[in-house]
């Protein structure tokens, strides 16, 4: 029997990113890059933003990239969801500096 998690959902979003990237042929830059521009196609929330600005900050993806997906999508998107998700990555991004900042 296997044992219940605390995180059950949790650990289903990670398992799926885990096939997800199993599944690209993709390096890991340009599937992290890929998966900011998706987050901001579905107006995804700040925790996702988080989550994967975090990720792609172990892959040495810079501020500067970022943008490059920025200024790629939003003739996509539009301006209102770029600037939505500019928003949502500067909330992430504080948390992330807060959380650092107790922790020390």
């Amino acid at each position: 029997m296997t044992e219940k998690s605390d995180t059950p959902v949790l650990d289903l979003l990670a398992s799926m990113t885990e096939d997800s990237i199993e599944a690209s042929s993709l390096d890991a830059e340009t599937l992290m890059l890929v998966r900011v521009a998706a987050l901001v196609a579905v107006d995804a929330p700040a925790a996702s933003y988080l989550l994967n600005l975090g990720a792609a900050s172990e892959l040495e993806i810079d501020a500067e990239q970022v943008r490059g997906v920025l200024a790629a999508v939003a003739p996509i998107v539009g301006t209102p969801r770029t600037v939505a998700a500019m928003g949502k990555m500067a909330r992430a991004l504080a948390f992330e500096l807060e959380v650092e900042a107790d922790e020390a």
